[in-house]
């Protein structure tokens, strides 16, 4: 992957549907991949109205989706074993590390995980 290229956390991707300015212009240019598990959480949301809806499949439809994969699930595993962490975060961060990307998210169980290039996104 080259410099030009961020794994996008969940969150991430709220803020800027929400109009955060500092997000926007982060990403602006970039290669923006995100994990399947961040494509479910936001297509999952419950009343979530038709324009919301237009609005996240636009931006999906921007990105790279990365879905799971047997590498991917091995590092899982292996986060899962080492670090108290929810297995959709353990997805995320072996997403990240599978395709030695940075992961930028407001979420700061990353920073527990010594291997992960982390962005901490604070507001």
């Amino acid at each position: 992957m080259n410099g030009n290229s961020l794994l996008v956390d969940t969150n991430i991707v709220l803020y800027l549907l929400n109009g955060d300015l500092t997000i926007a212009e982060l990403l602006n240019g970039r290669d923006i991949y995100i994990s399947f598990i961040s494509e479910l959480e936001l297509l999952g949301f419950q009343d979530l109205k038709e324009e919301g809806l237009s609005l996240i499949k636009e931006f999906l439809g921007s990105c790279i989706i990365v879905d799971l994969s047997e590498p991917i699930k091995r590092i899982t595993i292996e986060l899962k074993q080492g670090h108290k962490i929810k297995l959709p975060d353990a997805i995320i961060a072996a997403t990240s590390l599978y395709m030695n990307l940075p992961l930028i998210s407001a979420d700061k169980v990353f920073e527990k995980i010594s291997d992960l290039q982390f962005i901490k996104y604070e507001i």
